[in-house]
């Protein structure tokens, strides 16, 4: 059964709190007592988090900090690095995806990802949205062809690609790319959408695109978002947690975390200390 709780001013780490506007919500993932090494460097430290689905939860802290460490932790990507070892547990809808008896594949299923520069195949644009459910076994062209459109209108660039769609996709500018890798994320219809600074390459028009875009997928997914951009941090998500040498130091609602901290390490940070 999926875990639905509410945590009241629960302390998870000493330092991170979890909010009380979690009233009904199912827990997508649950990070328990989490630690990362790579070989004998400790990239994560004891990381508790929630994250709740149909909500947008921003990853902030200065490089080097643990991040996009933990963001690629959640779909176990970062096991493509020989020397990671993990402890502790991740729980996905109940599940531990560290559990030999655990797909990744299907894992991945379930969670897509956005990287930080747009990684369009050199394909048509058809076909890199067709890629996923061709993968999955989805042959019929009706069904690919009514797949592609939904996704590029859930991406918010069908209006922009619907005369070219067999067009190379390296043809479109770099923010429609992303929006682009955005809807062959949605193609596969995940249930969590990973994005690793998703606007850091593009140009403010393409990142509030991007940025309302995410406002208008939380109403079906759950996003957890990494980003060095305090004010897109602000902006777009619902809470905030602020990693520091591998330590969640504040984990609680956006609008709490940027206006009153309570670590001294956030205020610092928020308000351009250190970074």
């Amino acid at each position: 059964m999926t875990t639905t709780l509410i945590r009241e001013n629960e302390v998870q780490n000493s330092d991170t709190e979890e909010t009380t506007t979690n009233l009904n919500k199912s827990i997508v993932y649950d990070t328990q007592n989490l630690n990362l090494w790579y070989g004998q460097d400790k990239a994560l430290k004891n990381i508790n988090l929630s994250i709740y689905e149909n909500e947008v939860t921003a990853i902030i802290g200065p490089s080097g900090c643990g991040k996009s460490t933990y963001l690629k932790t959640l779909n176990r990507m970062v096991e493509l690095v020989p020397t990671v070892r993990t402890e502790g547990k991740i729980l996905y809808r109940d599940q531990d995806i560290f559990d030999k008896n655990y797909p990744v594949e299907e894992l991945r299923t379930h969670v897509g990802m956005v990287f930080q520069k747009p990684n369009v195949f050199p394909k048509s644009i058809w076909e890199n949205v067709a890629y996923g459910p061709k993968i999955h076994g989805i042959k019929d062209k009706a069904t690919l062809n009514q797949i592609v459109e939904k996704s590029l209108k859930g991406a918010a660039i069908w209006d922009e690609v619907k005369d070219r769609l067999h067009e190379n996709a390296y043809g479109l500018s770099g923010g429609q790319q992303q929006r682009l890798c955005i809807a062959r994320c949605l193609a596969i219809e995940p249930d969590v959408i990973l994005m690793d600074e998703p606007t850091s390459a593009l140009d403010p028009i393409s990142t509030l695109k991007v940025e309302e875009l995410i406002h208008d997928l939380k109403k079906e997914f759950s996003i957890i978002i990494v980003t060095h951009n305090m004010q897109q941090a602000a902006r777009v998500s619902d809470k905030t947690a602020f990693f520091l040498s591998g330590e969640v130091v504040e984990f609680t609602e956006t609008n709490k975390l940027f206006s009153t901290p309570k670590d001294k390490r956030t205020e610092d940070y928020i308000t351009g200390r250190f970074g």
